[in-house]
C-alpha cells in the first residue's frame, strides 16, 4: 500500500505536465527546460537543484535514460542498462526527501555509470568478454566492489555497466560481450579504449559521473578523445578490489567527470583504505587530505612550472608489462624500439598551442631533450609485470567470482575452456622472449620478483622525481595520446583499428597521479587531451593544476549527437 508521502512524490512528478491548460504545451516547455537545466549539468547546480524542488531525482534519471534510448543504440556506450533498479533507487531517495529523513550524500541523486569490469552485486561483470556472460555460468557479482559501495553510500544512482574491450585490453573499445563503442563527436572514430563506454556516455550526458579504470592509458587516453577530466590517482589512493584485472600490478581507477569540480568530489567519494586492497594502507596518513575540491583554485597555474618529457616528444617506446630482467639488453632495446609510438604532427601542433595556454596562465613550461629522455623510457621498459598476471586473476576470481569458480582452474574445470590468455599470462607475444619463457608466480614469493619488478621500479621512479626536485617543477605535461582519434571505418596500419595509441603506460608502472583536462579541438572537431602528472600522493595539487586550466581555458564543449549514424555493431 502506498503512503502518503509517497503519492505526494508521484504527484509532484506528475505536476510539470498537468498544470498547464494545454497539456501538450506544458509538456514541450517542460522539457525543454529540463534539457536547458540537465545538459551539462554539474554535480553542485544538480543539488542546488534537488534543494530548490525543482526536480526529484526520479525525473533527473528519466531525463538521463530517455538520451539512453534514444541515442545509444547508434553511440552503444552502455552494455547493461539497469532502468529498473535506477528507477527503484531514484524513487527510494525522493520517498526519503519528502519524509525530511534524506541523508544527502556528496553525491545524493546523481546519475552514474560503472565499467562493466567493476563489480556490481547481482549484474554481470562482463569484462568485456563473452566468455563471462555464457548463459548458467555468468560471472555474477556477489557484492558490490568497495568503490561501488562507497559510491552508492554517497547518494549516486547507477544507471548502467559500460561498454569496454575484452578484460581492458585494447586501445580502442570493441568487446566480444557487446560491440563497438562509438565516438560521441564522431561515431565513425573510436573512443579508446578501455573506458571508451564511460567516456561516451559521459561527453553525450547520458550520466553525470563514472569510473575509468587504467593499466597503461585506459582512463586517460578515452578521456582525451572525449573532453572530459579523467584522473589517474596515486596508486593506493583508491581501492582496486572487485575490478576484474588486467595486471593488477598495473591496474588503477578513477573518476571521469566532464568538469574538474565533479571529478574533485568523486575522488573524495571513492578514496581511503581498504582491507581488501593492501596498496590502499597507510595512504590515509600519505595522502593530501580531502574533500580534493579545496584545492581548485583558479590560480593554482601561476607561478607553477611543469617540464615535457622528451621521450614522449621523440616517441620512445615502453612494451606494455615491461621486458623480464633475463632478457638481455640488446633484446630488450629491440623490443622498445617496436614499441616506439611516433607523436603525429597534427597533435604535436595541439600540444605545443597548450603549452602556450599554459605560459598564459601563468605556469612555466621547461622543453629539454635532457629531461625524460630516451634512457627513462628504456629504464622503465624493465619494469615487468606479467609474470605476476595471474596472481591478481585469482584473487579477484576468490573474491568476486561466483559460486561455480573462484579461480582461472575452477572456471576451466567448471566450462570445459581456459580464461582468455591476456588475465591468465599465457599470451606469446609477452610470455616467450626468445629462449626466456615467462611463468606465472606470486610477485610477494618468487625470487625473480626484486629483479623484475621491485628494483627497476625504485629506479625508474627516482629517476621521475630527479628533475622535479633538481629544477624546483611542480609536474610533467604532455599529450594524453600520440594522435588524433581514429576513423575506424579506414584501416589503420593496414588492419582492424587497434588505437589510438599512446606513450604514457609508465603512469602505470610507477603509479603516480596524473589527470587529463580538455586540451582543446583538431581542426575536424575532434577532441584533443593534454595529460599533466605530479608528484606521487599530491592529488590535490594536481586537481588545482586541471580546475586552473579549465577555468583559463573552457575548451570542453558538447557534441552534437545524432539518431542515425554508421558503424552501430562491431566490424
Amino acid at each position: 500500500m502506498r503512503t502518503r508521502v509517497e503519492f505526494a512524490v508521484l504527484a509532484l512528478m506528475c505536476f510539470a505536465a498537468t498544470s498547464s491548460g494545454e497539456p501538450g504545451f506544458a509538456r514541450a516547455s517542460a522539457s525543454a527546460q529540463m534539457d536547458e537545466d540537465l545538459l551539462e549539468v554539474t554535480v553542485p547546480r544538480l543539488q542546488s537543484y534537488y534543494a530548490q524542488h525543482r526536480y526529484t531525482v526520479t525525473q533527473v534519471v528519466r531525463w538521463h535514460l530517455d538520451r539512453i534510448h534514444r541515442y545509444d543504440g547508434i553511440y552503444r556506450s552502455l552494455e547493461t542498462v539497469m532502468e529498473a533498479d535506477a528507477l527503484a533507487a531514484a524513487a527510494r531517495e525522493d520517498v526519503e526527501a519528502a519524509r525530511g529523513a534524506a541523508v544527502r550524500g556528496a553525491l545524493w541523486g546523481v546519475p552514474i555509470v560503472i565499467k562493466a569490469n567493476t563489480s556490481i552485486a547481482g549484474s554481470v561483470t562482463t569484462d568485456g568478454w563473452s566468455g563471462f556472460t555464457i548463459p548458467g555460468h555468468e560471472l555474477i557479482a556477489p557484492k558490490d566492489a568497495p568503490i561501488v559501495a562507497k559510491l552508492r553510500a554517497a547518494g549516486a544512482i547507477i544507471i548502467g555497466h559500460a561498454n569496454m574491450p575484452d578484460f581492458a585490453n585494447s586501445d580502442t573499445n570493441r568487446s566480444s560481450s557487446f560491440g563497438r563503442t562509438g565516438n560521441a563527436y564522431d561515431v565513425r572514430f573510436s573512443p579508446g579504449g578501455s573506458s571508451g563506454g564511460v567516456v561516451t556516455a559521459l561527453t553525450a550526458n547520458m550520466a553525470v559521473l563514472g569510473n575509468g579504470t587504467d593499466t597503461g592509458n585506459s582512463i586517460r587516453m578515452p578521456s582525451a578523445t572525449s573532453a572530459v577530466i579523467g584522473v589517474f590517482p596515486t596508486r593506493g589512493l583508491v581501492s582496486i578490489a572487485g575490478i576484474a584485472p588486467l595486471d593488477w600490478l598495473l591496474d588503477n581507477t578513477g573518476p571521469i567527470a566532464r568538469n574538474v569540480t565533479d571529478a574533485a568530489i568523486a575522488l573524495t567519494v571513492m578514496a581511503g583504505e581498504d582491507p581488501s586492497d593492501p596498496a590502499t594502507a597507510g595512504s590515509a596518513a600519505r595522502a593530501q587530505p580531502g574533500p580534493y575540491t579545496q584545492y581548485l583554485k583558479s590560480d593554482a597555474l601561476r607561478g607553477k612550472r611543469f617540464a615535457v618529457p622528451a621521450f614522449i616528444l621523440e616517441g620512445s617506446g615502453i612494451p606494455f608489462h615491461g621486458v623480464p630482467a633475463a632478457v638481455p639488453d640488446e633484446a630488450a632495446a629491440k623490443l622498445e624500439a617496436a614499441a616506439a609510438m611516433p607523436l603525429q604532427s597534427p597533435t604535436r601542433a595541439a600540444f605545443m598551442q597548450a603549452v602556450d595556454e599554459l605560459r598564459a596562465a601563468g605556469a612555466t613550461v621547461v622543453i629539454d631533450d635532457s629531461i625524460l629522455p630516451a634512457a627513462f623510457a628504456a629504464m622503465a621498459s624493465r619494469i615487468s609485470t606479467y609474470p605476476y598476471v595471474l596472481e591478481g586473476t585469482n584473487e579477484f576470481l576468490r573474491e568476486f567470482g561466483p559460486a561455480r569458480y573462484h579461480s582461472a582452474a575452477d572456471y576451466e574445470k567448471e566450462l570445459g575452456m581456459p580464461l582468455g590468455a591476456p588475465i591468465v599470462g599465457e599470451e606469446p607475444n609477452h610470455m616467450r622472449f626468445g629462449d626466456v619463457v615467462v611463468t606465472q608466480v606470486d610477485v610477494e614469493t618468487s625470487p625473480e620478483s626484486k629483479a623484475n619488478y621491485f628494483d627497476p621500479r625504485r629506479r625508474a621512479l627516482d629517476a621521475y622525481l630527479e628533475p622535479l626536485e633538481r629544477l624546483k617543477l611542480d609536474g610533467y605535461v604532455y599529450p594524453a595520446i600520440q594522435m588524433p582519434p581514429v576513423d575506424e571505418t579506414l584501416a589503420q596500419d593496414g588492419r582492424l583499428s587497434e588505437g589510438p595509441h599512446s606513450a604514457t603506460s609508465w603512469v602505470n608502472m610507477l603509479g603516480v597521479p596524473a589527470v587529463v583536462v580538455v586540451g582543446g579541438f583538431y581542426p575536424g572537431g575532434l577532441p584533443f587531451g593534454l595529460e599533466i602528472s605530479g608528484r606521487p600522493w599530491k592529488d590535490g595539487d594536481l586537481l588545482g593544476f586541471a580546475y586552473s586550466w579549465e577555468q583559463a581555458t573552457h575548451h570542453r564543449r558538447a557534441p552534437v549527437l545524432v539518431e542515425r549514424g554508421l558503424l552501430t555493431h562491431s566490424p
